[in-house]
């Protein structure tokens, strides 16, 4: 390898560093629209009342609109739109005011809210409450969620309710006899875990632009999105029109972390279509927290036994998602892995996802995979100290490898978590650990199954014997960059003699969403593939006109040349020129690279965390925090090695601060920066990364898929570590110091009164 497997700098970083980056906000329209979304106030409740006299009246105000006023066809789906007669969740959109400027609609939404009587109706906002016989249903009828699809999350396993109820989906795992399990076990150990839910917090709110084509009547939707393909096809399919009358023009997108996936795009272009205007929606910080699709919290009863050698022998569990007020959560994904990182002989996993009157949920980077590892891995090192193991040498034991069955039945293909836990068991890290009083190390395991999509992309030459990618998927953590790497690989060319090309919809070959880790497992493929078509094209016209054979010729220096002969050359820019010309006697170099969904590679990461717990004020500190992931082969290490830093921070976040809380009215408390904890600056400890490379069999150059699988084990190591500092087992993310103290508190209690 000559370029790939070089740590290289992300092409778009310096407009990224030096703000000249275009982000959909920058966008300005002529005659352009702002809009401003009137959201409900209540979890639950019949619009009684809505007048727009009052929101007209206010200066720069052009329309106020409610579902009736869109132009959807009959029984379109009102998903992503405006609510109908009824709110489902607060922060549903009620109305959208249109202005000439944001603070016009902004002041249109403040006078339409005053005008807008609700009645209010009985809710239900936690899973307990909506699977109770009685409970209100939040949905007339069960919805499936595409979204988990596109993160590589369809597991199998999943049924519908047979009756109306609040339980949208419900998946079975099982193998062997459960009871016959536990009854061989020496150690049992039960435990409930719960966790909450969690905002993406990027840092650019969503935001869109529509505009209405005059010629054909379609819209052109200009977004910060994950997954241009997709968002055309939930605007066409709730615009009841066809895909080709979509066009999405994909801009920068300022994080997104599963939650950019689609969410007002819809609504946008109905607005646009309404007025025949182009509008503008960016929502406030206020209303992303509100509104947006945040990653689902979760309750998990886990019951494990385990004989007295170590040897895992029964898992039950069950799990539980709050969906909010639309199916989406992962509970699917999350029971394959709270059962598929062991060698459990017999399990029974239930895995649940129940509609609740909050806002619908998402997808946050592995969703599903943080929660059911914090479960899982909590699980085995409590096993581990009740045998009077080591935890690494205990997962080592029972670790599952290439060909053992998930508990959807399907076999783990090639992997690395072995590799893995070796690493980190021979890491003077752990190797040469030293404990102390308020000092505690915590270790945890997580994998991703991998997601897989088709996925096409073309490599064409131009006249200076450069090269351009043109793709459809959008790059979010430097995978074009990535893209140029392969195709200057296969081409033999420098990088920087490589341009990539996100295109919008009309233009683009088809790519899946940047999401579930696939991008440069799948669309990388198909750029492999591009470029080695346009590779054998340039070679086909070098050996006419040099007289040689293809398998002769070489290309170095951006020239293609015969091996032992340099004298007999011929620059790229003139074998495009050979095939770009009046009466060219070539056809032009275009290589094209179509792939179907390809086998699914996992990666596995390995963590260990130290930290320091106060035990008067239960503040615990991260001192030291490791990272090991099996990544396949790095195409770019210097992006691989941001992935895995960028996930332990986030897996800080989901251990110590990350808490969307709501009151008993359903409203949410924390829906600011000012109020919502994400880890800074402060929170994350030197972290050093140690990259495992367990080749893929179908990614390009054996590469993996690597942006899930560093956060998903970081909750549980952190977990862990703080079980291990105080003796006291939290099972509740995240593990807050006011939280943390009170354990502390109540185990201080009961040791000193062991007979209450």
């Amino acid at each position: 390898m000559t370029t790939v497997g070089k740590p290289t700098r992300r092409i778009e970083g310096v407009e990224k560093v030096t703000g000249t980056a275009r982000y959909t906000e920058d966008l300005v329209l002529p005659g352009m629209l702002h809009a401003r979304l009137l959201l409900s106030p209540h979890p639950h409740a019949r619009i009684r009342r809505l007048s727009k006299d009052a929101a007209l009246k206010v200066p720069g105000v052009v329309a106020v609109l409610t579902l009736s006023d869109l132009p959807l066809p009959p029984g379109a789906s009102a998903r992503r739109m405006l609510a109908g007669a009824e709110v489902r969740y607060t922060g549903e959109p009620v109305a959208a005011v249109l202005a000439e400027s944001e603070a016009a609609a902004t002041d249109g939404v403040e006078v339409l809210a005053i005008s807008t009587e609700y009645e209010l109706l009985p809710a239900v906002l936690t899973a307990t409450e909506a699977m109770a016989d009685e409970a209100p249903l939040v949905s007339p009828a069960a919805e499936d969620d595409a979204e988990a699809a596109g993160h590589g999350a369809a597991t199998g396993g999943g049924s519908h309710e047979q009756k109306p109820s609040n339980v949208a989906n419900r998946y079975h795992y099982h193998r062997g006899d459960v009871a016959q399990g536990f009854r061989e076990a020496d150690v049992v150990v039960e435990r409930t875990y719960t966790t909450s839910r969690l905002h993406q917090a990027y840092l650019e709110p969503h935001a869109t632009v529509a505009a209405v084509d005059p010629m054909t009547g379609g819209v052109t939707i200009h977004t910060a999105t994950q997954g241009t393909f997709f968002v055309r096809e939930a605007t066409a399919k709730a615009l009841g029109v066809s895909e080709q009358l979509i066009r999405v023009v994909p801009l920068t997108v300022g994080g997104g972390f599963g939650g950019k996936i689609v969410l007002t795009q819809p609504l946008t272009a109905a607005l646009a279509l309404a007025v025949k205007r182009p509008v503008r929606l960016v929502l406030s910080r206020r209303d992303d927290f509100l509104l947006s699709a945040p990653g689902p919290g979760s309750t998990i009863e886990l019951r494990t036994g385990v004989k007295r050698d170590g040897t895992l022998v029964a898992l039950h569990g069950r799990l539980i998602f709050d969906a909010g007020a639309s199916s989406g959560a992962p509970a699917g994904i999350g029971g394959v892995l709270l059962g598929g990182y062991y060698r459990f002989p017999h399990l029974h996993i239930e895995a649940l996802e129940v509609l609740t009157h909050k806002p619908p949920v998402g997808a946050y980077r592995a969703p599903g995979a943080p929660q059911a590892t914090f479960a899982i891995e909590s699980q085995m090192d409590e096993m581990a100290k009740e045998l009077g193991l080591d935890p690494v040498e205990f997962r080592l034991r029972n670790a599952v490898d290439e060909g053992d069955p998930m508990p959807n039945g399907r076999p783990w293909a090639r992997m690395g978590l072995r590799k893995v836990l070796e690493t980190l068991r021979d890491h003077p890290s752990w190797r040469d650990r030293v404990s102390s009083e308020g000092i505690g190390y915590g270790v945890a395991v997580g994998g991703w199954p991998g997601g897989v999509e088709s996925a096409s992309a073309c490599v064409r030459a131009n006249l200076d014997g450069t090269f351009q990618v043109v793709m459809g998927a959008v790059d979010i953590t430097g995978t074009a960059t990535s893209m140029a790497l392969i195709a200057a690989e296969v081409l033999g060319i420098p990088p920087d003699r490589i341009r990539v090309v996100t295109a919008d919809t009309d233009q683009a070959p088809y790519a899946g969403m940047a999401a579930g880790s696939k991008t440069t497992y799948t669309v990388g493929l198909a750029v492999k593939g591009a470029a080695e078509d346009a590779r054998r094209q340039v070679l086909a016209i070098a050996a006419k006109e040099l007289e040689a054979r293809q398998d002769d010729l070489e290309i170095e220096d951006a020239t293609v040349r015969v091996r032992g002969t340099p004298q007999k050359a011929l620059p790229l820019a003139v074998v495009a020129q050979k095939s770009m010309s009046f009466g060219a006697k070539y056809p032009p170099v275009f290589g094209t690279g179509s792939v179907p969904s390809p086998k699914a590679s996992p990666g596995f990461a390995a963590h260990l965390v130290k930290v320091r717990v106060d035990p008067e004020t239960g503040q615990a500190r991260l001192q030291g925090h490791l990272v090991i992931q099996d990544v396949g082969f790095a195409i770019n290490p210097a992006a691989v090695d941001g992935q895995m830093r960028g996930g332990a921070a986030q897996g800080i976040g989901w251990g110590l601060l990350e808490s969307m809380v709501y009151d008993e009215a359903g409203t949410l408390l924390n829906g600011s920066f000012a109020d919502y904890s994400i880890p800074r600056a402060t929170d994350v400890p030197a972290t050093e990364t140690v990259i495992i490379e367990v080749p893929s069999e179908s990614g390009p150059f054996g590469a993996k898929g690597v942006g899930e699988p560093p956060v998903i084990p970081g909750g549980a190591a952190v977990a862990n570590a703080v079980a291990a500092a105080t003796g006291v087992r939290i099972t509740t993310l995240p593990m807050t110091p006011e939280r943390v103290a009170a354990a502390i508190r109540e185990h201080r209690r009961d040791s000193a009164n062991p007979g209450n």
